[in-house]
């Protein structure tokens, strides 16, 4: 398709490789707007750290594409007298994948490097063999004698800890790393706001090209944002679990494969006019697409836009992605590319003063 650049990936990867955790994305905020500035016309940030360019400001009708900045980690929560940090929760971060796992620990003196330490299997023995991870059984070294140690480091309770893994490009098909979740779609509206300004596509209403923060813990830089944008049509795009992997239940979680296109979704958040418009356009342009259905909310940022001021049509378009919060998440680059296409075409297909109305 080659709609991604070699400059594109240059940047996803910077991006990817940048720690954005929950409440802390304000590097990564920068990252990405540095990127994005020669293809808008304007820029904006609000006080919790949500990103927005706009492109043909001062319309009536604005039109947003969203995608969330932050990403899962860790809260140091105690130091022991002996220098080893117990841990809470910033987002769904996984306990069962920590053991053995490089951290940055990120305080004002910089990054300072830890492990995710764990008995030996040969010190299980019995029913301590039975041991799995737990919340409040995992912990972090860094290799410090004692309490005041790890304080002289700058560490203290309350400092934000996040894996210590790049990202990588396996079998020259799938984006791998941490957090795919979901700064893939904060890159995916960037690649579209790029195509617009190169292509030099003339829309008839002002766009908004939106990295919110703090989707992890609650989509909260949604809800924030959509209040002060106000916008008349929200396309927000997010991940979804690729179910044909090992362990998973294709019945129970949807029909979704990585490479056979982007995932629209059917809610009650999700605005039917808008999601046939989505489903014409994926027809008409040759897109692949699958479809999901979600009994009471999406989990995404979907859902504030579309409940905030008196109602905003919404719609969701997702990227199928493997081992969701860990740090291996993988997305096929053709599903990316087709993420990208989908959002740029229906860009183009949505009018001055569309009529989104029920019926």
């Amino acid at each position: 398709m080659g709609i991604i650049t070699p400059q594109s990936e240059a940047f996803l990867q910077t991006y990817l490789n940048n720690a954005s955790p929950t409440g802390f994305e304000s590097s990564g905020q920068k990252i990405w707007l540095n990127y994005i500035e020669p293809y808008i016309d304007d820029w904006y940030l609000d006080n919790y750290g949500t990103v927005y360019g706009v492109v043909n400001p001062g319309k009536d009708f604005k039109v947003v594409i969203e995608g969330h900045a932050d990403e899962i980690s860790w809260f140091v929560h105690y130091i022991s007298d002996d220098g080893f940090i117990t841990v809470i929760r910033n987002g769904g971060s996984d306990h069962l994948i920590a053991p053995s796992k490089k951290v940055n620990i990120h305080t004002s003196k910089g990054i300072v490097k830890g492990v995710f330490g764990w008995p030996a299997i040969h010190t299980r023995k019995g029913e301590d063999a039975k041991l799995t991870p737990k919340i409040d059984n995992i912990f972090i070294d860094v290799g410090a004698r004692n309490k005041e140690e790890v304080e002289k480091m700058g560490i203290h309770v309350g400092a934000v800890v996040t894996f210590d893994d790049d990202m990588m490009v396996l079998n020259d098909r799938y984006y791998v790393g941490r957090a795919l979740d979901n700064r893939m779609g904060g890159f995916c509206i960037a690649e579209v706001a790029r195509l617009i300004k190169e292509n030099k596509i003339e829309l008839p209403y002002s766009l908004y090209i939106v990295n919110s923060v703090q989707e992890e813990v609650g989509l909260r830089g949604a809800e924030m944002i959509a209040r002060k944008i106000k916008p008349d049509v929200a396309l927000v795009t997010d991940v979804t679990h690729d179910t044909h992997t090992p362990m998973l239940s294709t019945k129970k979680l949807g029909d979704v494969k990585s490479g056979k296109g982007p995932t629209v979704t059917y809610a009650p958040a999700v605005h039917n006019k808008l999601l046939q418009l989505i489903i014409d356009v994926a027809e008409e342009k040759n897109i692949p697409l699958q479809r999901e259905a979600s009994s009471r909310r999406t989990g995404t940022d979907t859902d504030a836009f579309a409940y905030s001021n008196e109602g905003v049509p919404s719609a969701l378009i997702s990227l199928p992605l493997r081992y969701m919060h860990t740090t291996v998440e993988m997305s096929h680059k053709d599903d990316v590319e087709n993420v990208i296409r989908l959002i740029y075409e229906t860009l183009q297909k949505i009018e001055y003063k569309h009529n989104f109305k029920y019926f």
